[in-house]
């Protein structure tokens, strides 16, 4: 189509031109993803759809490795993010080693 031809149309005929375009390329799009799908499928592809997600694996439990003096109930693994009362206890001048639970099995 000319440039000529879609400057000389009215609204109404560039909307039906516009709703035109958008049927035939969802038409078009719909095609091409029966023909990935069944070609996923060939290949023995399990997933189709991006809305499937891969369960996490299982990780073991992590025995903590540092506890609070002051209070018993609180210990750290050593993974992640310090908890506070171990950060304030080492601003106050301790080392990391002063919390280790020393019966740990190896």
């Amino acid at each position: 189509m000319k440039n000529n031809n879609v400057k000389s149309m009215s609204v109404n005929e560039l909307w039906e031109l516009h709703e035109l375009v958008v049927a035939e390329l969802n038409h078009k799009i719909a095609a091409e993803r029966a023909v990935l799908e069944d070609r996923l499928r060939k290949l023995g592809s399990t997933i189709t759809s991006p809305e499937l997600k891969r369960e996490r694996r299982p990780y073991p439990k992590v025995l903590p490795k540092y506890r609070n003096p002051k209070n018993r109930s609180e210990t750290w693994t050593g993974r992640g993010k310090q908890p506070r009362w171990l950060t304030a206890q080492l601003r106050s001048g301790k080392k990391l080693d002063d919390f280790l639970i020393r019966n740990m099995a190896a």
